[in-house]
């Protein structure tokens, strides 16, 4: 088995259209090694460059890639930029598309990836969500940019901290519940200082809020499964999967 061989991915379970393909990659496979073992697909983490390259030019000979991923450069904001003019390391927390062959791809080791089709396949978009991106819009951000009616798009929740694992302080409670009272449904008290907090449900009632109805994913937890995810959360220094969506050329 080569390198490439062994590269393993988790695919939406959504009714996207025929030529719309999407995927989220694991951390098995690949050659990045120590704390990075395995796919580590992201450049800014201290891992070895050469092993990323390598990691990047195997996930796209393995995927049959029809270009090369625009790859962002994430600052946990509400940007999105148009990936078929996008130049290398965009800064920008999402990017979309209306063209056959481009590749949309975000990083994530816990923040949440989200991906979107319309229900035609005429456009597609990939965003990372972290708490913070979430506060500030990202979603709406990324419904806004599509152009496209809520009730026509399709978005899939793909692997993130789970709601018992991600612990915050009463900042991000009160940051979000100011936002919108019904946020207050994704967290727990666990003492008078902390909360666990479901990223998924902030997620989906902002895209309810939007009207977005059709929404699938969101049933994983990067922080709990060390064998398929990578988790900042968990290991503090770590590699980066990619969530990737694109259109048959």
């Amino acid at each position: 088995m080569t390198e490439a061989d062994a590269i393993a991915c988790i695919r939406p379970d959504w009714p996207a259209p025929s030529g719309v393909h999407a995927l989220t990659s694991l951390r098995r496979g690949g050659c990045s090694a120590g704390a990075y073992a395995g796919l580590n697909l992201a450049a800014h983490t201290g891992d070895d460059a050469g092993a990323v390259a390598r990691n990047r030019q195997l996930l796209r000979a393995r995927l049959q890639l029809p270009s090369e991923p625009v790859w962002l450069s994430q600052v946990h904001g509400r940007s999105m930029i148009l990936a078929d003019t996008a130049g290398a390391c965009a800064e920008a927390d999402g990017s979309w598309s209306c063209s056959a062959g481009t590749v949309c791809a975000v990083l994530t080791a816990d923040c949440l990836p989200l991906l979107f089709c319309n229900r035609t396949g005429s456009r597609i978009a990939a965003v990372h969500a972290g708490w913070r991106g979430l506060h500030r819009g990202i979603i709406r951000a990324a419904v806004e940019t599509l152009s496209t009616p809520a009730r026509e798009l399709l978005v899939w929740l793909g692997p993130a901290i789970g709601a018992d694992a991600f612990e915050v302080g009463r900042e991000v409670y009160d940051a979000f519940v100011q936002k919108n009272r019904e946020n207050s449904a994704a967290f727990r008290q666990r003492d008078e200082a902390h909360w666990l907090c479901d990223i998924y449900m902030l997620a989906r009632i902002e895209l309810q809020m939007l009207g977005v109805e059709s929404v699938y994913g969101g049933d994983l937890c990067t922080s709990s499964d060390a064998d398929r995810f990578y988790s900042y959360r968990r290991d503090g220094v770590t590699g980066r999967m990619a969530s990737l969506i694109w259109k048959n050329p």
